[in-house]
C-alpha cells in the first residue's frame, strides 16, 4: 500500500500506516491518495466497508478485463481506465480502477510492473491546483494516462506511415516481415482501440453530467484539456484505421499485380519458346524437305530459331510484355 496525505492544498505526509487512514479520511480538508497493487478480496472487501463503497464496484475491481468506464454511485466513483504502453515490442495494456470519494482517492492496479511514479511528479509539479483536493489528485491520474495513450497512438501512427514507405519500394526486402509487421499493426490497433474511444464518454461524464462534479472547481479548465487530448486521441485512430484499412487494400492490389506480371513473363517466355519447337518439329518429320539430310539444312533451321526467338523478344520488350 502506498499512501499520501493533503491537507488544506498542502502534501503533508505520505507512506503513512494503514491504521491512519480513518483519521485522516473523517477530516473534509483532507485529501488523500490510497494505492494498492494486487490486494486480496478479504483486503479489497474491509477497505470497502469502511468507505462504503458499493459492493458492485469492488466486484468489479475483483474481475478482469473491464472495460473504459465510470459508475455513479451515491457517496463515490468508480472508474475503470487502461495505461498503455511498449514492453519489448509487445502491447501491455494495464488496468487501474479508481475509487473517488470527497476526501480519498483509492487506485488498484493488478500490474506490479505499472510505476504511478509519473503521477506523482505531476501532483508535485502543480502545487499550485492541490487546493482542489481529491479532483486535483484524479486530474493528474486521468492527464498522465491519456497523455500515455495519445503518445502509444502517435507511435502506432509513425509505424504505419513507415509501413506505408515500405509496400512502395520496388522490391521489398522481405515480403514476409511486411505482411507480418502489417498484422502485428492491425491487431495492436484493434485491441487499442477498444480501450481508449470509450474514454470520450468516460471524461466527457465527468465534465457534463447533471450532478456538476466539477461545478464551481477552479478544475474545470484543466479536466477540458483532458477532453481535448481524449479527442485528439479518437480522431487519431480514427485515421489510424483507414491507413491500415487502405494499407492492407493496397498490398492486396500489388500482390494482384505482381501476379499479373509474372504471369505475363511466363506467357512471353513461353510464347518465345513456342516458336523454336515449331521450327524443330516441323523439321523433324519424316518426309522430305529443302535441306534434309545436308548439313546447311541444320544450320538453317538453327538460324531461323535464333533469328525469330531474338525478334520475338525484341517485340515483347518494346510492347513492355516481358
Amino acid at each position: 500500500m502506498r499512501t499520501r496525505l493533503y491537507r488544506d492544498g498542502r502534501m503533508e505526509k505520505e507512506n503513512f500506516p494503514p491504521a491512519e487512514i480513518s483519521g485522516h479520511l473523517s477530516d473534509q480538508r483532507n485529501a488523500v491518495w490510497i494505492d494498492l497493487c494486487r490486494p486480496a478480496p478479504g483486503e479489497l472487501a474491509a477497505l470497502g466497508d469502511e468507505l462504503g463503497l458499493h459492493e458492485l464496484a469492488v466486484e468489479d475491481v475483483l474481475g478482469d478485463h473491464q472495460r473504459p468506464k465510470i459508475d455513479v454511485y451515491d457517496n463515490h466513483l468508480f472508474i475503470t481506465v487502461y495505461a498503455v504502453r511498449f514492453d519489448g515490442g509487445r502491447f501491455v495494456p494495464a488496468e487501474i480502477d479508481l475509487f473517488v470519494t470527497e476526501t480519498a482517492l483509492i487506485t488498484v492496479r493488478s500490474d506490479p510492473a505499472l510505476d504511478l511514479d509519473e503521477v506523482v511528479r505531476r501532483w508535485d509539479g502543480a502545487p499550485h491546483l492541490a487546493s482542489n483536493g481529491v479532483l486535483f489528485l484524479l486530474h493528474g491520474l486521468l492527464d498522465w494516462v491519456v497523455d500515455g495513450q495519445l503518445d502509444l497512438v502517435l507511435d502506432l501512427d509513425a509505424r504505419a506511415e513507415d509501413l506505408e514507405e515500405t509496400l512502395f519500394e520496388e522490391r521489398p526486402s522481405d515480403a514476409k516481415l511486411v505482411q507480418r509487421r502489417m498484422y502485428e499493426l492491425r491487431k495492436v490497433a484493434t485491441r487499442f482501440r477498444r480501450i481508449a474511444m470509450p474514454m470520450r464518454e468516460l471524461v466527457g461524464t465527468l465534465l457534463h453530467r447533471d450532478r456538476g462534479i466539477l461545478r464551481d472547481s477552479g478544475m474545470a479548465p484543466y479536466y477540458q484539456d483532458v477532453y481535448d487530448h481524449v479527442l485528439r486521441t479518437a480522431e487519431l485512430l480514427e485515421s489510424l484505421r483507414d491507413l491500415l484499412a487502405n494499407l492492407r487494400e493496397t498490398r492486396l492490389a500489388q500482390q494482384g499485380f505482381r501476379l499479373n506480371q509474372i504471369m505475363k513473363r511466363l506467357t512471353g517466355w513461353a510464347a518465345i519458346i513456342a516458336v523454336p519447337t515449331a521450327i524443330t518439329g516441323f523439321y523433324g518429320q519424316n518426309v522430305p524437305f529443302p535441306g534434309s539430310g545436308e548439313a546447311w539444312g541444320f544450320w538453317a533451321s538453327l538460324v531461323l530459331v535464333a533469328v525469330t526467338s531474338v525478334t520475338l523478344y525484341a517485340v515483347f520488350r518494346k510492347n513492355d510484355w516481358l
